[in-house]
């Protein structure tokens, strides 16, 4: 350990604020660095093509050598997807608990890092020493299991990280939050809460898991003659749990559909947090030899993701599965902001095939509310609040909570990604900002697909493209060929053959201006077929496509 209390523990978010998704936090202290989370972040609607967003860790790159490892809070996307790519760049010990570690196994797995990957299954309560910190697990509770708040013991103080947290007394698997934990280390004091924020801005509390179960058993009486399909998200095991109980009290056999689903569902059953009634579980290929009114499946798209599971069947492209009249198609969980017209389009597709859609009281969330964000403020009595994990209108919400419960208003610190906050029992400000950035993945290019590609992708998405193509005699200057024009998604080409031969004609035209003025460099030769062309297009149709011009020569 450092004794040295005049040096500063420094808190560098990479990722996570202003933003729901690509969570990332480094923790750094003398020549130790610990870094909490690792999440990715799912495409803005204005990233054609992208598949994925990750975080950029150049810092954590600069710094290799004092990276100890990842510690993490939970096994949802948001706070894990990113792992494999990052491990590329940093190959560095990870530190989570059990279920969170068999998630992030399989992401290894299909990466091939699973035997290069050093990593170690930590228990709530446990505590490891990562340089000059000490990191300790705490129980919590939230929509997936084995969730995990921490306290980060550095000598310049504490710090309590909730994670993604909600109070749940009563949950479906395992205890509840250890709230004694939270006060033990609170009257020990504490020097700064970074607090879940996603609900900051919802009055009381957030409702138990189990009122959900009580919800699926009344629909289940309710509905004893049709076929029932449940769309959730793949991670919350206790809500599958839930749903595969009330089946088996009703006799019914259950099919799980999408790939997410099947994964998490395979890894959680593997390590004993789902427990199958013997015989309840069957394979999609077996549902025919079961009547309809026997049957509940369980499947991903409950955000109207349109390549998931449930999405594919409303548009009838699904291969296994077709939506029937009388069906009944249950919504459990709430549409992220963003995805209300995608979740809006995929219940009308499934009431248009005479479906019987629920939406209401199947869900409850994973995040705290107001109130319980105040009971963990309270037990925790931290001297600097920084709120995390939301828009900046939730982390705002989060401020003023905490400002009513006496924090001084310059001890709240509203963080940017990239701003490096130091802190001591002394003080504290942000002291300066590190590059940060969403990373896009495209495929199996990573990184590759930058501003200047997406700018190009809205462009001829937007107005389509027009190549045109010629030959030149290399000798003579003269035009052997062309200039021919090709266009892709800017007009049906036979019902505007006016227009192309116009536009033909005004690339002659710009050519032999070129001939006259005796240019023959093909940079300035393309930029005047360009500009021509893109005025009379423009003054044509009020469009304007991407414009190609292709030059070749020969010697002739």
């Amino acid at each position: 350990m450092n004794d040295n209390k005049t040096e500063r523990l420094r808190i560098i978010p990479l990722g996570g604020l202003e933003q729901i998704g690509m969570n990332i936090t480094a923790f750094e202290y003398g020549d130790s660095i610990v870094v909490v989370d690792c999440g990715l972040a799912f495409p803005e609607n204005d990233m054609l093509g992208i598949d994925l967003v990750i975080p950029d860790v150049s810092y954590l790159k600069e710094n290799y050598e004092k990276v100890k490892g990842f510690v993490f809070t939970h096994g949802h996307e948001d706070h894990i997807g990113s792992v494999p790519y990052v491990l590329r760049e940093l190959n560095v010990p990870l530190y989570a608990t059990k279920l969170t570690m068999g998630l992030i196994e399989h992401k290894l797995e299909e990466h091939n890092l699973l035997k290069t990957t050093k990593r170690k299954v930590v228990r709530p309560g446990q505590s490891i020493s990562l340089g000059d910190f000490r990191i300790e697990f705490i129980k919590t509770n939230h929509s997936i299991q084995d969730a995990v708040a921490l306290a980060i013991y550095s000598p310049a103080g504490t710090i309590v990280h909730t994670g993604d947290f909600k109070v749940d007394y009563t949950p479906v698997f395992g205890d509840a939050i250890d709230l004694q934990r939270f006060a033990e280390i609170g009257k020990k004091g504490v020097l700064a809460l970074m607090c879940d924020s996603t609900n900051a801005e919802r009055k009381g509390f957030t409702a138990s898991e189990k009122t959900v179960g009580k919800t699926f058993d009344t629909i289940f009486s309710e509905h004893t003659d049709t076929r029932i399909i449940i769309a959730t998200f793949a991670s919350n095991v206790d809500r599958v749990q839930q749903i595969i109980n009330t089946a088996y009290k009703y006799g019914r056999k259950v099919v799980v559909e999408g790939r997410s689903m099947v994964t998490v569902i395979s890894t959680a059953t593997e390590l004993g947090y789902l427990n199958l009634p013997e015989n309840t579980l069957i394979g999609i290929e077996e549902m025919k030899n079961y009547p309809d009114d026997k049957m509940v499946l369980i499947t991903t798209g409950s955000q109207g993701e349109s390549m998931a599971a449930l999405s594919r069947m409303a548009a009838n492209m699904h291969r296994k599965v077709m939506i029937k009249p009388g069906d009944t198609v249950i919504f459990s969980s709430n549409p992220i902001p963003g995805n209300e017209k995608a979740v809006s389009k995929v219940i009308n597709e499934l009431s248009m095939k005479g479906a019987n859609v629920i939406f209401q009281d199947v869900h409850v969330s994973g995040h705290a509310c107001q109130e319980e964000i105040k009971l963990i403020y309270s037990l925790v009595r931290p001297k600097y609040s920084i709120p995390v994990h939301g828009e900046f209108r939730h982390l705002k919400a989060q401020a003023e909570l905490a400002e009513s419960l006496g924090i001084a208003r310059d001890h709240i610190f509203i963080l940017k990604s990239g701003d490096v906050l130091e802190l001591s029992e002394e003080g504290a400000q942000v002291s300066g900002h590190v590059q940060t950035g969403g990373i896009l993945v495209d495929g199996l290019g990573v990184g590759d697909v930058g501003n200047i590609v997406l700018r190009d992708r809205q462009h001829l998405a937007e107005d389509g493209i027009m190549i045109v193509a010629l030959t030149l005699g290399r000798i003579s200057g003269q035009i052997l060929a062309g200039p021919d024009i090709v266009s892709r998604g800017f007009v049906y080409v036979k019902e505007s053959e006016d227009l192309m031969e116009e536009a033909r004609m005004t690339v002659e035209d710009a050519l032999a201006g070129c001939m006259n003025r005796k240019i023959i460099d093909w940079a300035r030769m393309k930029t005047t077929i360009r500009d021509s062309l893109s005025e009379l297009i423009w003054k044509r149709t009020k469009r304007r496509p991407m414009i190609l011009p292709i030059i070749m020569d020969i010697d002739a």
